[in-house]
């Protein structure tokens, strides 16, 4: 098995499916339940850098990628989301699409997902790098204030991605 990163992170245990140019990888802090990331193998930090063909690919993985997740994660809508940039609010220097699942009265506001995206406890370089320092038991729960989220155990982050790569085997793709 080749090594996948995203970003300058190592990620080949949270990978759960890969397609030619692209794979899809558990959240280490979902902001909801089931959100995950599409990336191109290619660590490129904007959209403008990569090639048609991945491109096509990165979007042909999100649309297979959603179907599962919405109904593994019982969603009834998704959010899909790039911020293409640092100004736009990303914080790991690697093209990377959100999917995240939603469901009736899971925030708030619908729109709170916007904030919780561009809010420093969004940020994954962070995330990847308390993991790294504290290894500590996550808390993903929507319900817990942003501050009171912790990254989740590359344990917990394996056992999802073990269940989401059945999943993704067993679909129609």
């Amino acid at each position: 098995m080749s090594v996948i990163y995203f970003g300058p992170f190592i990620v080949t245990r949270q990978v759960f499916y890969k397609s030619r140019y692209s794979f899809a990888l558990v959240n280490v802090k979902p902001l909801l339940p089931g959100h995950v990331l599409i990336c191109p193998y290619r660590v490129v930090p904007r959209i403008k850098d990569l090639s048609a063909e991945e491109v096509a690919d990165l979007f042909i993985t999100v649309q297979k990628v959603s179907e599962v997740i919405e109904s593994v994660y019982k969603g009834q809508s998704l959010n899909i989301a790039i911020q293409d940039g640092p100004l736009a609010g990303q914080s790991v220097p690697h093209v990377h699409c959100h999917i995240i699942p939603r469901r009736l009265n899971d925030l708030p506001n619908v729109d709170d997902v916007y904030q919780l995206l561009n809010s420093k406890d969004a940020d994954i370089e962070l995330s990847f790098q308390q993991l790294k320092s504290i290894n500590t038991v996550g808390l993903s729960s929507p319900d817990l204030p942003d501050l009171a989220r912790t990254p989740r155990t590359e344990e917990e982050m394996w056992a999802e991605a073990e269940i989401l790569q059945a999943k993704m085997s067993k679909a129609s793709l």
